[in-house]
């Protein structure tokens, strides 16, 4: 993998997009084994409605995790320094995935040359699922 050149890299510079199939419970189960995380809310609709909810949904790790996804595409994950993310809306059975990130500042971290990354998913109706940044390091 090149890792981009600072001196190249813009603000502004959009990150290859990452689009995902439909989350379907497949996806959840496989996640829900790899994770550890076998909360009855994504896994089990009569849990899941009982809850409140129309059915299962997908972990939000599991987003978060394809934000990592977008992130590790672009640079390889030894440079990534940060990730903060907020959590907008639930992702259902159906969604189709978007994450997207963009170059919003260069700068000097920690004795590094830095690129904040501002990051965000979307379903396929454009309903935002998480936002965040990144802090990732293109070089000394």
């Amino acid at each position: 993998m090149t890792i981009p050149d600072f001196d190249a890299v813009q603000v502004g510079d959009a990150l290859p997009a990452l689009d995902l199939p439909p989350v379907d419970r497949k996806t959840l189960a496989l996640f829900a084994g790899a994770s550890g995380d076998h909360n009855a809310v994504h896994i089990d609709i009569d849990f899941a409605r009982h809850a409140g909810m129309p059915d299962v949904f997908a972990h939000g790790m599991l987003g978060m995790a394809w934000i990592g996804r977008l992130l590790t595409g672009w640079v390889p994950q030894s440079r990534l320094r940060r990730l903060d993310v907020r959590f907008q809306a639930i992702t259902h059975l159906g969604n189709a995935i978007r994450c997207t990130g963009r170059v919003v500042e260069k700068l000097e971290h920690a004795g590094e040359r830095c690129v904040r990354i501002e990051v965000a998913s979307a379903n396929q109706y454009g309903q935002t699922k998480i936002v965040g940044d990144a802090l990732i390091a293109l070089g000394n």
